[in-house]
């Protein structure tokens, strides 16, 4: 029997590979060389780090498979030597992450009297997530451009500026991978010569890697009376992370931006029929068949979507002050921010909602920015 090892905190992996062989469960931190004699596919998050110290006692080991967007944690040149397979899930949070912006946009305009559409918006990277953040940002008439070397170099269709013009944007927010080396990297990218170029007031956003923005200096920066706002999911030395620069941010949160239910249930789904496809079995199971109803489901509205009333049906989904909030008073500690990760109360997206309206530009606005309507 196929022997499978997975990350407990992976949604649906015993329903959807308990038919394909025998899953075992442990948290991803835990994960040691000696947990891998014997197994046959190893299911991860960004949490483990897949390598050549892991695998020293990998004996039957076939497929990695790792339930994110990013591959920095997994060692794809020593699997190559290996002859292990390996695959990610690039994009299966993507909309989750873009509407954890979109909640967080709101939060900063409602706290601050900030008017959005008035506002510039920087995509930096305009993969999956940038592209998917570029669609509600026109839902919402928010002006915005991306910055993305490669997919500029390549003809991508779009507005494609550079770091100087993204230094001058009034609302940053970051969607890159890992780089470390290279014309490219993304290490470090944000530091303090490239922060002390923005302008008073500006917003910086950072939920793809914690090493993107140098905490230390983006700290300095704020102690030194420099006006920012500071949206922060990721962090360097995570889960040690810098406590001085959590209390000094507008809002922190424990690594959670991708986290909804559907970003993680289709993670582990499409690890699921990469194996299927690997191994030439068909798959029994449908991602719509494994999500359940959601507490709430449908809304008529009887607000106007344009004014406050669209910051209520936001929240109403995702409300990020709740995660702030957790994050400020349980993430103090290593093991307190892995706690909130681990059990973390999964969200939905705005596509679990169905609204309804008469207004039928009101219609067209929710459905760009993701809701389900009739």
């Amino acid at each position: 029997m196929l022997q499978i090892l997975a990350d407990e905190n992976m949604p649906y992996v015993k329903q959807l590979f308990g038919e394909l062989g025998h899953v075992r469960t442990m948290a991803g931190r835990d994960i040691a060389c000696e947990d891998l004699i014997g197994v046959d596919v190893l299911l991860v998050r960004s949490i483990t780090q897949v390598n050549q110290a892991l695998l020293a006692q990998a004996d039957c080991l076939k497929f990695v498979g790792s339930a994110t967007i990013g591959t920095d944690h997994l060692d794809t040149e020593y699997l190559a030597t290996r002859a292990i397979e390996w695959r990610n899930a690039p994009g299966c949070n993507a909309t989750a992450v873009a509407e954890y912006v979109i909640s967080a946009l709101m939060t900063l305009s409602a706290r601050h009297q900030m008017v959005l559409q008035d506002k510039v918006v920087a995509i930096v990277g305009a993969g999956n997530i940038g592209q998917r953040l570029a669609t509600k940002l026109s839902a919402l008439n928010i002006e915005h451009f991306f910055c993305d070397p490669l997919l500029a170099a390549a003809g991508a269709v779009g507005d494609y500026r550079g770091m100087a013009e993204v230094a001058q944007a009034d609302i940053i927010s970051l969607h890159v991978p890992m780089v470390k080396t290279g014309p490219h990297q993304t290490a470090d990218l944000i530091d303090q010569q490239f922060l002390s170029q923005l302008k008073p007031g500006a917003v910086l956003i950072n939920s793809c890697r914690g090493d993107v923005v140098n905490n230390q200096q983006l700290l300095t920066c704020i102690n030194q009376g420099q006006q920012l706002h500071i949206v922060m999911d990721v962090w360097q030395n995570e889960p040690l992370i810098n406590q001085e620069l959590m209390t000094k941010v507008d809002i922190a949160t424990p690594h959670i931006a991708g986290y909804s239910l559907e970003g993680k249930a289709r993670g582990t789904f499409m690890l699921y029929q990469q194996w299927c496809l690997l191994s030439n079995q068909a798959q029994t199971t449908t991602l719509t068949q494994l999500l359940p109803e959601p507490a709430f489901n449908r809304l008529t509205l009887d607000f106007n979507a344009h004014n406050d009333g669209l910051t209520k049906l936001v929240r109403m989904i995702y409300d990020i002050r709740d995660d702030d909030e957790l994050c400020r008073t349980k993430g103090l500690t290593a093991q307190g921010f892995d706690n909130l990760r681990k059990k973390y109360d999964v969200r939905r997206e705005f596509s679990a909602l169905t609204v309804m309206s008469d207004d039928e530009q009101q219609n067209t606005l929710l459905n760009q920015l993701g809701f389900t309507g009739e």
